[in-house]
């Protein structure tokens, strides 16, 4: 049942952050192409923006507006917030480098995954970065790594809230096969991904917690598949990711 806290929204904010979505999304638009976009009218379009152009959030250039550098400010902040998050971005680039694979330091955010740090390695999948991408926690090492450790009552609020879409043939959709392999990640510690994210891509993933076992986010590496052989995959890249893994958690108790 829905409470009145729950009900207490701004139609006005809603639409302001919807817009700021889709400049991001279109790389710019018109006012036009945003009425139609969120399904508001131009002169309801025009004042949001103006709004937001008047507080630097926003640049018009003729009559295109995309998003202003003022955003670049608040995710340096966010991505910095904490202890955890800072300390984090050199043990990613570690990982990277003892690898060779490209690696990612994630964080749950209502109940989805949030990229806060990427590195490539040599044999990375990709160079470009995707700081600040979400995505579903199901589909990915890291993400897996992030439920294993979360709550009974969490977990059923994040799939009844998400779902478990499929990403690849190999995503895992049911609920009690996702349940079972979360047993099997909280047994010996780490994650896999087979193929689960994106086609041709495997990823190991490790959580990591403070001194109080609250869990501060997951690391993990991938690699194309055809690059790394069973052994590799299955028994040395865990041993790498652990290893970090604990380095950052001892470095982070300490400091």
């Amino acid at each position: 049942m829905m409470t009145p806290e729950d009900s207490r929204t701004l139609k006005s904010t809603k639409t302001t952050l919807e817009l700021i979505d889709v400049l991001q999304e279109l790389d710019g638009a018109r006012v036009t192409e945003l009425a139609e976009a969120v399904g508001k009218s131009p002169s309801t379009i025009h004042s949001h923006l103006a709004t937001l152009e008047e507080q630097e959030y926003l640049v018009r250039e003729g009559d295109i507006y995309t998003l202003g550098l003022r955003f670049l400010d608040l995710g340096d902040y966010v991505q910095n917030r904490t202890k955890g998050f800072r300390t984090a971005k050199s043990y990613t680039e570690q990982m990277a480098d003892e690898t060779e694979c490209r690696a990612v330091f994630v964080v749950e955010e209502h109940g989805r995954g949030v990229y806060l740090h990427t590195y490539s390695g040599k044999h990375a999948v990709w160079q470009y970065s995707t700081v600040g991408k979400r995505f579903y926690l199901h589909q990915t090492a890291s993400g897996k790594a992030l439920l294993s450790q979360v709550s009974k009552a969490r977990l059923e609020q994040i799939i009844d809230r998400w779902g478990l879409p499929a990403k690849t043939e190999n995503t895992i959709t049911e609920r009690s096969h996702l349940l079972e392999e979360l047993e099997m990640i909280r047994e010996r510690g780490y994650s896999f991904n087979r193929e689960e994210q994106l086609d041709g891509v495997k990823a190991v993933g490790v959580p990591v917690s403070d001194s109080n076992d609250r869990v501060i986010g997951a690391f993990s590496v991938a690699s194309p598949a055809n690059r790394m052989s069973e052994e590799w995959f299955e028994d040395e890249l865990p041993s790498i990711a652990l290893g970090v893994a604990n380095e950052f958690e001892l470095e982070f108790s300490l400091s």
